[in-house]
């Protein structure tokens, strides 16, 4: 996910020893007298986490499962930092240990976003997506967030017959009309109600400060001095707290794919629009989406496929205009009925294909597929079926639908956690009923994409998601680090909009922004540019020249149709939580 912008840039030089001290919930820290000076953790904070033993994970070896050199383990954690004798909550981790560890630097956390998306299973695909240089020096770790995954898990519901029932009404990519908009409203305030009462205590204890002080605990444990940490998308959040938290721990932290700070935890100015609004997710998807309609004209027919048809953003429009009034039963090639696309299912498609670098030739052939059912020809469509088919099973997993699953066995707890941690560490409004005149105002911004983005939030209704984390963080986003925070941005991200990285940017004193003219969602490994840039700061601490801006090697319509690609991108991320815009279960939201 991501945001808006521009927010106050540097603090300036405070003149004699002046002391700024800011009070945050229980957490206070107070700036250096000199702007030149490191910020400090707090006391508060740092009693919290200090006095916590280091773990022992107790680790295993568990290549057969993960691959080779991966080890597993699981530590017992606080439920409330305020009282570690007390409650524990436990997490799972795994690690990727270098091959030779007389080279090893120290240990790099990751964090592949969601929230709720799994750092075991990321730090378990780290070879194939981080260079060789950065595996042959750090040691990878991944945790699952506290709720999540492989860790314990937050419930909401009590078994999954219960889950479904409350969440009916959210079992569509956004509502369209009156009966979808109060089903989805009524399934938004059972949500926050079901979190609020079964899913406590650990529903009111994932707030990402949670998550950022488990994982300063951690670093303790693997014998580091300071942080070494990169976050892609919601992971962005998770470093961009713990760097104001730590501010004096960090080493090196990446934050690639970014949500701006204060967009997300909301201020009294903007807490009356819904969090996922004030991100402007959406429009950063309708941007990318605009642009390769356009790119799709400059190119032309030979190069894609709309352009064969007219003016492709004219060809889009029609489309839109017709599936508003007449959804499309999509069949196999015998007949049999798959599926039916709904303007909705639409726009969740696309947004799932923008999630790609390659993801301007998904779009030129979901929308040639799309208009070919709406203008039926004698041409051939099974080529154009099965991919759209494939990408739309892929976002709906129907194979895990409850409908045919027993009551209570198995529990899928991601939407649970997804919303755990969204509601609890953002303000929003207090009725469900404000996302309707939020999500028309979304869709006027960015037609289509706003709503889809906007309604994720809906379950976050104060007046029914009434559990909070005291000891949550809302800001200040301005401490000076240890050491630069890297803040990574791409041009044409449809989830976490590049204003993120500079409001991010902004607020951080000793931040370096790198920019890409990328596409897909994050910019790690889009190009030798940036990846070669993120993997210098990890290895050395050098940060990129000021206004650096890098390319990325995949751009829309540059080979023929029919061609082979184009040489791919070097050390490309995996696949991270894409948006279940077509929910699995009911209840899903856009993920970041």
């Amino acid at each position: 996910m991501t945001a808006a912008r521009h927010h106050a840039r540097r603090w300036g030089a405070l003149l004699g020893v002046l002391a700024l001290t800011v009070t945050l919930g229980s957490t206070t820290a107070t700036a250096s007298p000199s702007s030149d000076r490191t910020d400090r953790t707090s006391r508060a904070e740092a009693a919290r986490v200090d006095r916590v033993p280091v773990p022992d994970p107790q680790w295993f070896d568990c290549s057969s499962a993960f691959g080779e050199r991966t080890s597993c383990g699981t530590v017992q954690l606080p439920l409330d930092y305020d009282q570690p004798r007390k409650a524990t909550t436990e997490v799972a981790l795994l690690k990727l240990s270098v091959a030779d560890p007389s080279r090893k630097i120290g240990t790099l956390f990751i964090n592949p976003g969601g929230p709720g998306g799994s750092g075991v299973q990321i730090a378990a695909a780290a070879s194939f997506f981080l260079s060789p240089e950065v595996l042959e020096r750090f040691d990878v770790l991944g945790m699952d967030p506290r709720g999540t995954n492989f860790s314990s898990n937050v419930r909401c519901f009590r078994n999954l017959g219960e889950q479904a029932t409350g969440l009916a009404g959210l079992n569509v990519p956004f509502p369209v009309g009156d009966a979808e908009t109060a089903a989805y409203v009524a399934s938004s305030k059972a949500f926050g109600a079901a979190c609020s009462s079964t899913g406590t205590p650990l529903s009111g204890s994932m707030s990402t400060a949670e998550v950022a002080r488990d994982m300063d605990v951690l670093r303790r444990m693997v014998g580091d001095p300071k942080l070494t940490y990169i976050g892609f998308s919601y992971g962005t959040y998770l470093g961009n707290v713990y760097a104001n938290l730590f501010p004096d721990r960090v080493r090196a932290v990446v934050i690639d794919g970014v949500l701006d700070p204060l967009a997300w935890a909301g201020t009294n100015e903007n807490a009356s629009i819904p969090q996922t609004q004030r991100l402007k997710s959406g429009e950063g998807a309708s941007k990318a989406l605009d642009e390769v309609l356009a790119r799709c004209a400059a190119a032309g027919p030979e190069y894609c496929l709309l352009a064969g048809l007219g003016d492709p953003a004219t060809v889009y429009a029609e489309i839109v205009a017709s599936l508003k009034g007449n959804p499309i039963l999509v069949t196999d090639d015998e007949g049999n009925p798959l599926f039916e696309i709904t303007y909705a299912v639409l726009i969740s498609v696309l947004l799932s294909d923008l999630y790609a670098p390659e993801g301007s030739s998904w779009v030129d052939q979901d929308l040639t597929f799309v208009h070919s059912l709406q203008n039926p020809t004698d041409a051939d469509l099974s080529a154009l079926r099965a991919a759209f088919v494939t990408r739309f099973e892929a976002l709906h997993r129907s194979d895990s639908s409850p409908a045919g699953a027993p009551a209570g066995f198995p529990y899928d707890n991601s939407f649970d956690a997804f919303q755990s941690v969204l509601c609890t560490d953002g303000r929003n409004p207090a009725t469900a009923e404000e996302w309707v005149p939020a999500s028309a105002a979304a869709d006027a911004a960015a037609p289509g994409f706003g709503p889809l983005w906007t309604w994720a939030s809906a379950p976050c209704a104060s007046s029914t998601w009434t559990v909070r984390d005291e000891d949550g963080y809302t800001g200040p986003f301005t401490r000076k680090t240890a050491a630069p925070v890297l803040v990574v941005g791409n041009y044409w991200d449809p989830a976490t909009n590049y204003e993120g990285a500079v409001a991010a940017a902004g607020l951080l004193p000793r931040s370096s922004l790198l920019s890409s003219d990328s596409w897909g969602h994050t910019a790690y490994g889009t190009s030798a540019c940036v990846t070669d840039a993120v993997d210098a700061y990890l290895l050395t601490g050098q940060t990129p020249a000021a206004g650096t801006v890098c390319t990325g090697d995949v751009q829309p319509f540059t080979d023929p149709l029919g061609s082979e690609p184009g040489p791919q991108s070097r050390g490309a991320a995996p696949s991270r939580p894409l948006p279940p815009v077509v929910p699995p279960l009911p209840g899903a939201a856009p993920r970041s």
